[in-house]
């Protein structure tokens, strides 16, 4: 099996980084009781020159088990997976935006 991350660039506006991490972390303590979970790391900017300001990797044994977690959540609007949680980005409130996107490890130096 190979490995996967799922990365999200979080745009967090002044005012909403202290949300952005709770939700972060509820997210993360429900991927930890599913099958497949590796870990996460969260990242905050040192610096104000970019567009995102926080950047969450989580990775996954496979995509196998990603898509076991998310399920549902790639066939509706909102993200729903089956555990009613959002998925794919979607968990965080406005006006806090998410582009998710998910890789595979391809060379690792």
């Amino acid at each position: 099996m190979k490995q996967i991350s799922v990365i999200n660039a979080i745009e967090v506006p002044k005012g909403f980084e202290e949300k952005a991490i709770k939700v972060r972390d509820a997210y993360i303590k429900y991927f930890k009781t599913k099958p497949g979970f590796v870990s996460s790391t969260f990242y905050r900017t040192i610096n104000d020159k970019g567009k995102f300001n926080f950047i969450n990797i989580v990775v996954w044994d496979s995509y196998k088990s990603f898509q076991e977690v998310v399920n549902i959540g790639f066939e509706n609007d909102e993200g729903l997976n089956a555990g009613h949680m959002k998925v794919l980005g979607k968990g965080f409130p406005m006006p806090i935006e998410v582009t998710p996107g998910q890789f595979e490890i391809i060379r690792s130096d």
